[in-house]
């Protein structure tokens, strides 16, 4: 489409308008560290059916019914959710109520099941699945290690400092752990060790904010011309 001259400034004046608008909305949502759902099947949110893609705040629950998957994206981290599972999502950890995932992180996302919480060794690319079925919980590390820390109950209900029981699964192993952290951690076979690489959404919306503010600084000059040769 060709843009003749006196539709120039009407042009410039609405995209400016527009990325004027988005970006305060796209930094708003980094910073309440939201995240992105993407949906397929009937997956519910806080009880409600969920579009396609949505957006995700501190506190949502996120439910998949049965034939539903649902992937939870934010900044270095992805979750991948199965059928029939229920998490809650939180900035830096996802609560799961029952069902199972599969989490990518380079940012330490961690996973709480219970009195049981998972979490990356390292600062680095690790894959690991949760899952919590009639009250066990099992943890799979399938790229880098994972820490299990499990906090007694019977000190929480009693009013008392938690005792932390603090275990590494190492790459390529798996563990159970009843989500009452009742009995003691069990030895699995191993697993293969192959997992997923992420491109980091973090690294993306950052060079989508650079574009569009560069691309604002341009249009919204005021009667600045867009090029010297042509005013």
């Amino acid at each position: 489409m060709c843009l003749q001259g006196g539709d120039l400034p009407q042009w410039r004046n609405f995209v400016c308008w527009f990325l004027s608008a988005a970006l305060p909305m796209c930094l708003m949502a980094q910073d309440s560290g939201a995240a992105i759902l993407h949906s397929s099947g009937p997956v519910l949110v806080n009880k409600y059916p969920a579009s396609s893609t949505s957006t995700l705040f501190p506190g949502d629950q996120v439910e998949t019914q049965t034939g539903a998957m649902a992937r939870i994206e934010l900044a270095g981290s992805a979750a991948d959710i199965n059928a029939e599972t229920v998490v809650q999502f939180q900035a830096d950890e996802l609560i799961l109520d029952h069902g199972s995932l599969s989490v990518n992180t380079s940012r330490g996302l961690k996973v709480r099941a219970g009195c049981v919480t998972v979490t990356p060794v390292h600062l680095a690319l690790t894959h690991f699945e949760v899952s919590d079925v009639d009250g066990e919980v099992h943890v799979s590390a399938l790229k880098d290690d994972v820490f299990i820390e499990s906090r007694s109950s019977k000190a929480q209900q009693a009013k008392q400092p938690t005792q932390s029981d603090r275990v590494i699964v190492r790459e390529g192993e798996q563990r159970s752990r009843d989500e009452k952290c009742a009995n003691a951690f069990r030895q699995m076979p191993a697993v293969s060790a192959v997992g997923p690489i992420l491109d980091s959404p973090y690294a993306i919306g950052t060079g989508v904010g650079v574009v569009v503010v560069v691309a604002c600084w341009s249009l919204c000059r005021g009667g600045a011309p867009i090029s010297p040769a042509h005013p």
